[in-house]
């Protein structure tokens, strides 16, 4: 994960961060945004940074947003500036600061026009939690539940 937990590292230190994980076999990247600059309207920056760990690395970037840390504009502040850099996933979180949400990934879903996937992730604890998320527009679950979670499932079946 590159800037964890809060994205706070310089733009130098996550590009080298990203581009070091993408040498070395990475297929894909997490990478936290800065939620300072967000959480001062510094949107542009936040686009500037993300669009340059796409460029530079050449491998699918899922953008972590941290939505429990934010307010609903600055959620779709942090939607259009990730989708604009050209990340390919918007991922809720990094279960660091609360997980994702229903009403959070009907958000992204809805902002991003299915033009990126959604990956939910954190405090996924349930089947049918999993299930609902992904009704609700989740392309992929972080969770480190996944074993427990299909037992869940099978289990509500055979009753």
């Amino acid at each position: 994960m590159i800037g964890f937990p809060t994205g706070a590292t310089t733009p130098a230190v996550k590009l080298y961060e990203a581009q070091e994980a993408a040498e070395n076999g990475a297929a894909e990247l997490d990478v936290v945004i800065n939620l300072g600059w967000l959480k001062m309207g510094r949107g542009s920056e936040v686009n500037r940074e993300m669009a340059e760990i796409v460029e530079a690395t050449g491998v699918p970037v899922k953008a972590i947003l941290e939505m429990s840390l934010l307010t609903d504009p600055e959620k779709q502040l942090a939607a259009e500036v990730c989708l604009d850099a050209g990340v390919a996933f918007l991922k809720t979180s990094t279960g660091w600061q609360g997980g994702a949400t229903i009403e959070d990934v009907r958000l992204l879903k809805e902002l991003s026009r299915d033009r990126v996937g959604i990956k939910a992730s954190g405090g996924i604890r349930t089947s049918q939690q999993a299930i609902d998320l992904i009704l609700a527009g989740a392309t992929r679950l972080g969770t480190s539940r996944g074993p427990e979670l299909v037992r869940q499932r099978d289990n509500l079946e055979k009753e």
